[in-house]
């Protein structure tokens, strides 16, 4: 029966989805050990009854809401009237923008569908150059991916059991520093060649604020509420969909209730079903994994080579990148369980660990060869593949510049928890 290793492993090269062949290995591993299958289906019943679980379903809904509507328009131009006037205000209102839909979506390349078609006229307009254009919002579509209620990082807490708050408490200044290493850099592209400044008009930002306040109010309310002991991250998840509801339904009206909220329902929840999948898929693998004690393995065989944290984190960081890269991140979560254990043992907190696993995702999510940003921004803007990596890289330098600070600057990640 090892045989059948060799077809799963087949499988996998020819394009079987990861979460296919990782469930496929567990139920082997587990038939082959003589371990009772009714194990895996132990683990999807404790998958059912994880507390956090009902707030992804939730909070998807609520950003496939806000991405149906005019949301991103107002959202645009209020950071375009409000920053506009700043050396690259353009792209800084850009990065802001994405960022908060990419907090909601997921990072799953519905910032790019949508804001895009709206974002490369906007930068055109305003004298950018197409290529600028292009690397910006193509970086844009995982840009958030660290703030709150980002739906990696309630998997990431889901699978590791980190506290789901304290993730997002650690990802507040390192994805601001994300933004603004990007808005540095595009300063500095810009700085022989400045394109004119937006003038701040003092009515026009308050009409913009006024528009946009019921879509700004979301974050600030999630993080008070939750921060302040008020709700669970439930509760929260629950609030935010009726609030987005009667925001998006009846007071803007950009979304009907027979012909746009069935459809908007059923695409997100196409994905939540797919999350779902990967993860009873990744959970059972974590079983046998636990099981056969590979962490512990991998742990005796790396200390071996490995001495220090730095040493350790330096690995993690190219390992996570390099399967980043092939994978796309609900499908990388299958990591997780063999991290664990390893930076245990080199005393990183776990927290901080979350923080850089995640931050690697979004750095990944622009590495050729099938980073996913870059195949959608390529469809979405039909251009060459070659072309989007090359307007894309030197944004790619810049991320990675930010990974490192987070990764070796563990006050970023845990100044708000300890």
């Amino acid at each position: 029966m090892e045989w059948l290793y060799l077809v799963l492993a087949v499988a996998a090269v020819a394009g079987v989805p990861l979460f296919a062949v990782m469930g496929g290995v567990a139920l082997l591993s587990f038939y082959l050990e003589g371990i009772s299958l009714s194990a895996v289906i132990v683990e999807l019943m404790r998958l059912s009854t994880t507390p956090s679980l009902v707030s992804i379903p939730l909070f998807t809904f609520a950003g496939y809401l806000l991405a149906e509507s005019k949301a991103p328009q107002r959202l645009v131009l209020f950071y375009r009237a409000w920053f506009g006037w700043l050396p690259a205000g353009l792209p800084v209102a850009c990065l802001i923008a994405c960022a908060f839909f990419t907090a909601f979506t997921g990072a799953s390349g519905v910032t790019i569908i949508a804001l895009g078609g709206l974002l490369i006229p906007i930068l055109k307009a305003g004298n950018y150059s197409e290529k600028f254009s292009l690397g910006l919002v193509t970086t844009c579509g995982s840009l958030g991916l660290l703030f709150a209620p980002s739906l990696p990082i309630i998997l990431y807490g889901v699978i590791s059991g980190t506290p789901i708050n304290q993730l997002f408490l650690g990802g507040i200044l390192p994805g601001f520093l994300m933004i603004f290493l990007l808005s540095a850099y595009s300063a500095w592209v810009v700085r022989k060649n400045p394109p004119p400044k937006e003038p701040f008009r003092l009515s026009v930002a308050l009409l913009m604020l006024k528009k946009a306040s019921g879509e700004l109010l979301i974050p600030i309310v999630l993080l008070v509420l939750i921060y302040g002991g008020f709700v669970t991250v439930n509760e929260m998840s629950a609030l935010t969909v009726f609030y987005v509801l009667i925001l998006e339904i009846f007071v803007h009206r950009d979304i009907s209730i027979g012909k746009d909220l069935a459809k908007i329902a059923s695409e997100s929840m196409v994905l939540v079903g797919g999350i779902f999948i990967i993860l009873g898929c990744a959970l059972g693998f974590t079983n046998y994994l636990v099981d056969a004690q590979v962490p512990l393995h991998l742990l005796d065989w790396m200390k071996q080579y490995i001495t220090s944290p730095l040493m350790f984190l330096l690995l993690l960081n190219v390992v996570l990148l390099v399967v980043g890269s092939l994978i796309d991140i609900f499908s990388a979560i299958i990591m997780v369980p063999l991290i664990l254990p390893l930076a245990k043992a080199f005393d990183i907190h776990p927290v901080h660990l979350g923080i850089v696993f995640l931050t690697n995702m979004e750095v990944a999510y622009l590495l050729p060869p099938v980073g996913l940003n870059l195949f959608i921004s390529s469809f979405r803007f039909r251009k060459p593949l070659t072309e989007i990596y090359s307007a894309s890289w030197p944004f790619l330098i810049v991320l990675i510049i930010g990974l490192l600070a987070v990764t070796y600057i563990p006050f970023l990640t845990l100044a708000f928890i300890e």
